[in-house]
């Protein structure tokens, strides 16, 4: 059920969205990385809101605006909320880009609710096939970073969230990087927005979580974009496989680029969009 901006899911879970544009043009979906808000894809709402395209995103429950839930926090219900929100607004033809975790909610929604309504799909720096090491992909990162991970949100939340931005998800850490504040505050203001059990939980989805079914069931075109240089999701085991196991999968690959490209890459990031979309 539609309430303004919010989307009652079957459980009683309040989904915030925002919904720009005209709602004949054809529609593309952005889903967030892990602790954030619809708020991550600013610079691409405005942009594609520019080029004539109908804008959405939302927040994950447990994110930003949407209820700060205790339980649901993993990717089956990620993905039945996604196509909740798609049945509700109506949506066809409509394109899918997720970025991280979000990347890995566009492959369990497409993969578990099928492609009727969807034209194309984007994983931007996403976590499938997945992250964790395991017997069929050896090279993936161990459990303890992601205990790792757990430790800080349980501990300090607030830190960890201001040390993430500042270091390694926008390559603030390499020598010469130009550092932006503005970026680092923005992104611990929308972690700080969401709540702190299902931030927790959803360690869990975006690491452990195998998405290697889904990539092999999605039959529509998919861009796969990465950034060699990132330190939240390394490049050699996730683009790279994950472009192996899709039917009609395309990979770009970005030297020097961070995790979070999409924003302090965004004009080179847009325009490739663009030109994929339109393609």
């Amino acid at each position: 059920m539609l309430n303004g901006s919010y989307l009652t899911t079957r459980d009683g879970v309040q989904i915030f969205f925002k919904d720009w544009g005209p709602k004949t043009a054809q529609p593309v979906v952005f889903h967030h990385g892990w602790p954030l808000t619809a708020d991550d894809w600013d610079a691409q709402m405005l942009f594609f809101l520019a080029n004539g395209y109908r804008v959405i995103a939302h927040d994950r429950r447990g994110h930003g605006r949407s209820t700060q839930t205790d339980s649901g926090n993993e990717m089956d219900t990620y993905a039945d909320d996604v196509n909740a929100l798609v049945i509700a607004l109506d949506l066809k033809n409509a394109i899918h880009v997720g970025h991280s975790t979000g990347g890995g909610e566009v492959a369990r929604y497409l993969g578990r609710h099928g492609t009727k309504r969807a034209a194309k799909g984007v994983l931007l720096g996403a976590v499938p096939p997945i992250m964790l090491k395991t017997a069929a992909y050896p090279n993936g990162l161990p459990m303890s970073v992601f205990d790792g991970f757990r430790t800080a949100v349980a501990s300090n939340r607030a830190q960890f969230f201001r040390d993430v931005p500042s270091g390694p998800f926008y390559g603030f850490n390499r020598p010469g990087a130009k550092v932006q504040q503005g970026v680092i505050d923005n992104w611990w203001r929308q972690g700080m927005m969401g709540g702190t059990k299902a931030h927790y939980d959803c360690i869990k989805a975006f690491s452990e979580t195998d998405f290697t079914e889904d990539l092999k069931k999605i039959d529509i075109p998919v861009l796969v974009m990465h950034g060699e240089d990132d330190q939240i999701v390394p490049i050699e085991n996730s683009a790279k496989l994950a472009v192996k196991l899709l039917k009609k999968g395309t990979l770009k690959t970005y030297p020097g680029f961070s995790h979070g490209m999409a924003t302090v890459n965004a004009d080179t990031i847009n325009a490739d969009l663009l030109a994929y979309f339109k393609s």
